[in-house]
């Protein structure tokens, strides 16, 4: 029987195969792919490829891989695919501050293409012209969406990102000579947890704003931080309870008022594009994760790109090279007398860069903005819905609509029936969905962010929401049920015990034989 559509509840259960570590599986002899040998006449002239290399990079003993033909590779992995949720197959709803939705196929044809893959980072700048282009390209469309000068594609990812911009704030300090001086980073609990860590990596003091009463960031609690010492502002908005902070100008104010800088912590700028800016907001700083707002993969932290931008008065800090265009050729511009150098071995990771231009190219200022209509569209119709759920509630600013997100809480479900939001997550694998587990800070109760994004259809939302209220039910009337959850899946109760003890980890194949001879396979 197919899905009930008067319910809106499928009849789903998890392929699960026992597949062995791809490594057992191989047999002597067996190939994939016969290497092509070099034609005589080739081997002639430039040699057998391996006499000319120093004898210190030549390996003793060919590398360890799996022997396997195409067939069984291809059933191999394809089973392995089958065992995992994901937005391809399911309404796999993001989780508020990692932002996942549709990336069209076609991008990753682009990105894919050898145009890009086969392009080697050492090559004259005159035969990656089309490379370059595209990234300038980029750089100004995120001009255009930020009101910022210029950006740099060598953050990896948004965490890296937040490292650079930390180190640019302490390269345009210690210029003026303030560097010991200013050694305070203001952030707050519901910005991402990055700005406090990255700021902390680099030796920072951070302090950590709570929020008032109305669950919005505290003004007077920032005015009474700022002083002579203050090196920054780091700060998302909406911070991630999808709240949006209309007087973030008089926080950005508070701290250039005592000479400080400001920076945007836009990874997840899904609800405001076209409609916000960080220019506006009065920020010399900001980034944008490529691989959330812009549509280019999340794939669980990367491959990501965090675009990081400046104002002109801060531009020169931005890591270099740059790429520029002087009316006929695009170039590396290392013209940045206090750069605070590459934060990256090269230019980025360029198939984020091409999908995230390609997305914007193709919808266009309009589209960029309805794109966010929508995405807050679907997030406050989400949150309507939810909020009609039994045991579900919205801390913080009750009764006010969200921009992107929303982080909810199951307190009340767990104080009347023992199920928390653990229990919850497993028992929507029955249903072939995804409830994200990581809320940091937990400083909400059982918490639940979600984030619907612009990608999901009504219909779609709305088969979400029945699995939570038949979760929600079944959590009043048969609680076991929910608690012994998942019934359908792979795996029985999974759990992260496993990630807490380095004994149990075996992350390659050769840290795998060593502990299988030390007997410690039953451990593993």
């Amino acid at each position: 029987m197919g899905m009930d559509l008067n319910t809106k509840l499928r009849k789903f259960h998890q392929a699960k195969w026992d597949e062995p570590i791809i490594f057992e599986l191989s047999q002597p002899g067996q190939r994939g792919v016969l290497m092509p040998q070099a034609d005589p006449d080739i081997e002639v002239e430039v040699g057998d490829g391996l006499s000319t290399l120093p004898e210190s990079m030549i390996r003793k003993d060919p590398p360890s891989l799996p022997e396997l033909g195409q067939m069984q590779v291809l059933k191999h992995f394809l089973r392995l695919s089958q065992e995992n949720l994901g937005a391809d197959l399911n309404v796999d709803i993001g989780q508020g501050t990692c932002t996942m939705k549709y990336s069209p196929k076609i991008n990753e044809h682009f990105a894919t293409s050898p145009k890009f893959t086969e392009v080697h980072p050492l090559q004259p700048e005159e035969t990656v012209q089309g490379t370059l282009e595209i990234i300038h390209s980029l750089d100004l469309f995120l001009r255009e969406i930020s009101g910022l000068d210029q950006f740099s594609f060598q953050p990896g990812g948004g965490s890296h990102a937040i490292l650079g911009m930390a180190s640019m704030v302490r390269a345009y300090h210690e210029a003026r000579g303030e560097g010991d001086q200013r050694d305070e980073i203001i952030t707050t609990i519901f910005s991402h947890p990055s700005d406090y860590s990255a700021a902390s990596v680099l030796g920072y003091k951070v302090i950590n704003l709570y929020p008032d009463s109305r669950g919005m960031p505290d003004l007077e609690a920032l005015q009474a931080a700022v002083s002579d010492r203050t090196a920054a502002l780091f700060i998302t908005n909406p911070e991630d309870t999808g709240i949006y902070n209309a007087r973030i100008v008089e926080f950005t104010q508070a701290v250039h008022e005592v000479g400080g800088l400001c920076g945007y912590d836009q990874a997840n700028a899904n609800g405001i594009l076209g409609i916000t800016r960080a220019r506006e907001a009065g920020f010399d700083l900001c980034f944008f994760n490529l691989h959330k707002t812009f549509s280019s993969p999340h794939g669980c932290g990367g491959p990501g790109s965090g675009a990081l931008g400046a104002t002109k008065a801060v531009r020169e800090y931005l890591p270099a090279p740059l790429v520029g265009f002087d009316g006929s050729e695009y170039f590396l511009d290392y013209d940045l007398p206090n750069t605070i150098g590459k934060i990256r071995g090269f230019y980025g990771v360029i198939p984020a860069v091409v999908k995230a231009y390609s997305w914007i190219l193709a919808l266009g200022a309009e589209g960029l903005e309805e794109a966010a209509r929508v995405a807050v569209l679907n997030n406050n119709y989400v949150f309507k819905k939810v909020m009609g759920i039994r045991g579900a509630s919205a801390p913080y600013a009750e009764g006010r609509h969200r921009i992107e997100q929303v982080r909810y809480s199951w307190e009340q479900l767990f104080e009347e029936t023992g199920v928390g939001t653990w229990d919850i997550t497993s028992r929507l694998a029955d249903f072939g969905m995804h409830m994200w587990s990581s809320h940091h800070p937990f400083i909400v109760p059982e918490p639940m962010t979600l984030e619907p994004t612009e990608s999901y259809s009504k219909v779609e939302l709305d088969e979400y929401i029945a699995v939570l209220e038949q979760v929600s039910k079944e959590a009043y009337e048969t609680p076991d049920l929910v608690k012994t959850a998942p019934h359908n899946s792979v795996i029985h109760q999974p759990g992260h015990d496993t990630l807490d003890d380095p004994e149990k980890w075996a992350v390659t194949w050769r840290s795998y034989l060593k502990k299988c001879a030390a007997g410690k396979r039953d451990r593993i």
